[in-house]
Order: C-alpha cells, then structure tokens, then sequence
C-alpha cells in the first residue's frame, strides 16, 4: 500500500505528464497528403508510460484524454471535443491506452538504461498503429494500401527518432524523479 505521500507524489506526476502530452500535441506538423500530423504527443505518451509505469502512466494518459473528450484543446492543432474520437484520427487517440498500459509493464522499473527502453516503445508505437490505421480506413472507407501511406509510411522516420530520444531521456527523468522522492521522504 502507498503512503499517501507517494500516492500524492504520483497524483501531482500524473497531472503534470497529461499536461505535457496536451503540449505535445500542440507541437503539430502537417504532412502533406495525410490527416495526420506529425506530432509530439505520442514522445510524451512513451515517456509517461516509462516513467511512471503502466497505472499511474494509464491514469495520466486517460486524464489528457478526458480532458480532450470533454472538449478542452488538448489535442493535435489545439482541438478537443469526442468528434476527434469519433474521426479518422480517433484511433490513434484510443491507441494511447494500450500502448500506455504495454509500455509501462514491458519497461523494467527502476529504468537505468535506455536499451531498456527502445523495446516497448517500439512495441507501444506499434499499437498506437494498429488502432489508428484501422480506425482511419474504417471511417475514410479507404484501401489498406492508402491507409498505410497516409497513415504509416509519413511517420516512420519521425516516430523512430522520437522512440530514440525518449529512451535516451527516459532513464535520466526516471532517476530523477526517483531522487527527488527520496529525498522528500528523508528529509
């Protein structure tokens, strides 16, 4: 059982990685040819999931999602409101919490390194995939061939970037975060 300390250490966490994911997603880059942007979101979707493992990782990931449902701007190019979940971009969005959930329990805890990271990011983006692309040729009525290069092949260089940088920072943020509770509850 958590004292409830560390149960509000993790709370304050939660709220503040749902507050990154939503600045992820404003970090947005059209590509031409695809409704899906480039986006930041999904680093910050692997790096809560790393960092605080797959619970508070969910609870964080489903915060930033309840939000945007209700109509709050947190999604890619400042949109909110359950239209995005319900559009050829939606599953991407739904995609977010088994990926959150697979990440946090394939990463190790505590994170040292980041090879110990690049698998389940690899495997979580992979999810967020399969959901999204399917949602997009359900909704678009659109072959699988389209749906791949509209919303697969554009991603790739960025998305492997982005695994490479999470699981570099992941291990760095993970410790320090895990110093900073130390240190609180010693002092």
């Amino acid at each position: 059982m958590e004292s409830r300390t560390a149960y509000l250490n993790q709370a304050v966490l939660a709220c503040f990685f749902a507050a990154l994911i939503s600045i992820g997603a404003y970090i947005s880059i059209p590509i031409p040819g695809t409704p899906v942007p480039l986006v930041l979101q999904n680093m910050f979707i692997m790096l809560t999931a790393l960092t605080l493992g797959p619970w508070w990782g969910l609870v964080s990931v489903a915060l930033y999602l309840f939000f945007g449902l209700v109509g709050i701007p947190v999604f890619s190019g400042g949109t909110g409101g359950i239209a995005r979940f319900l559009g050829p971009t939606g599953g991407y969005l739904a995609g977010y919490v088994p990926a959150t959930l697979v990440i946090g329990l394939l990463a190790k805890k505590p994170l040292r390194h980041p090879l110990a990271a690049l698998a389940p990011c690899v495997v979580g983006m992979a999810i967020v995939y399969l959901v999204g692309i399917t949602r997009l040729k359900a909704v678009l009525d659109i072959s699988w061939d389209r749906a791949l290069a509209s919303g697969l092949y554009p991603f790739i260089i960025g998305d492997i970037a982005k695994i490479i940088l999470t699981s570099l920072l992941a291990p760095r943020i993970a410790a320090g975060i895990d110093s900073l509770e130390t240190r609180h509850t010693d002092g």
